[in-house]
């Protein structure tokens, strides 16, 4: 077995300076080359509290993982009060930007997001920058807007453009989801996730515990939201991770219940429900697209339930699949044949093929430093 290769921030802030002094000549050519490997790697964020790091490793023809690199973030991990396997209790912590070929990850524990250039499974740190807000626990993207999800202080969204290789604070884009900053446990009463609707004219915001709302907020041309959102109530629902299907419906897990939940999104931001569907595991709480299928992470049950949209958008669980304990966050690499889960209980990376409308496990991967660390992005 090869050994754990580290990159600290230092260095990488090195190599990031040195390209930089190459020049634009030198950055176009960079960008257009093909990457080693086809692109081929998966990330996993360790958010560690001493130092977070990103471990990339080498995706073989197979689906396995091979190789790992640790490259230092240049911030430092956190966890929310009660949280266990799930230091962040969100969704998106780690996003790759394939438009401008960059890796945000957030640092929760430093209030920071770092910015890395991306070659294969190589990273270089471009930059670490202020989340504007208290505990960043995601990021979503839309052409070159980038929104910043802050889970403590009652919640916070802090607009950014992406400029070159480098994220730039909008001027009056912050703004409050007014939760309630005191609601306990901690880590079911923060924001779960936001994301851009497929078209970036809105931005969807799920608070979890606190509210069980969907908040959606309108996205101006400015790049700015508006001044508050349309706040659609699922009593009880805890909605966490969001996605939207292939017709453009946004999906959502709801951990209170268990249930997936189809809808449609109208452009004064109201909801209106299309299909409904219980897991019957304990803790659903993330969901992940992986070519037609739906992949739900059942936290409190260690599974994997394989969700399918059927005619008309009706929802039907077609396939359950055993993880190790804590199942949280996962992606499918780009060409839709494999699936990457995260389980946070023993710190490892299952990783499964998909088979029709079902999924086959292929094996699993120990990610140093890995146990509770959320955010991770397969290519």
């Amino acid at each position: 077995m090869k050994k754990l290769i580290r990159i600290g921030a230092a260095a990488a802030l090195t190599a990031a300076a040195s390209v930089a002094a190459i020049g634009p000549a030198g950055a176009s050519a960079r960008h257009d080359r093909q990457p080693p490997h086809g692109g081929h790697a998966v990330f996993v964020q360790t958010d560690e509290s001493d130092g977070n790091q990103i471990v990339a490793y080498e995706r073989r023809d197979d689906g396995s993982l091979a190789d790992p690199v640790a490259y230092g973030t240049g911030g430092l991990g956190g966890a929310l009060d009660g949280a266990v396997v799930d230091h962040l209790a969100s969704s998106g912590s780690l996003t790759y930007d394939a438009g401008h070929r960059l890796l945000f990850a957030t640092n929760a524990g430093s209030d920071t997001v770092s910015v890395f250039g991306v070659r294969g499974r190589r990273l270089v740190l471009r930059q670490v920058i202020s989340s504007g807000g208290t505990f960043p626990v995601g990021v979503t993207v839309h052409g070159d807007l980038a929104y910043v999800l802050n889970a403590r202080d009652g919640g916070a969204l802090q607009g950014f453009r992406i400029l070159g290789r480098a994220l730039v604070p909008i001027a009056g884009s912050a703004r409050s989801l007014g939760l309630d900053p005191t609601a306990t446990p901690e880590f079911v009463n923060t924001p779960g996730q936001a994301v851009f609707t497929p078209d970036g004219g809105q931005l969807v915001v799920s608070t979890k515990a606190n509210g069980h709302h969907l908040d959606v907020w309108r996205v101006r041309s400015d790049g700015r939201l508006s001044t508050a959102p349309t706040v659609n109530t699922e009593a009880g629902a805890v909605p966490f991770s969001m996605t939207f299907d292939a017709a453009g419906r946004l999906v959502v897990v709801e951990a209170g219940t268990s249930t997936v939940v189809s809808f449609r999104l109208h452009g004064d931001g109201t909801l209106a429900q299309v299909s409904s569907v219980a897991t019957g595991q304990r803790a659903s709480c993330w969901i992940t697209p992986i070519g037609g299928l739906l992949a739900v992470s059942n936290t409190g049950s260690g599974s994997l339930s394989t969700v399918t949209p059927g005619r008309r958008g009706a929802l039907a669980v077609t396939d359950l699949d055993t993880t190790n304990p804590g199942t949280i966050d996962a992606d499918a690499s780009e060409d839709g044949r494999y699936l990457y889960v995260q389980t946070g209980g023993i710190g490892t990376v299952d990783v499964f093929r998909r088979a029709g409308g079902a999924l086959v496990p292929v094996g699993s991967t120990t990610v140093p430093g890995g146990v509770g660390g959320e955010g991770i992005v397969a290519l």
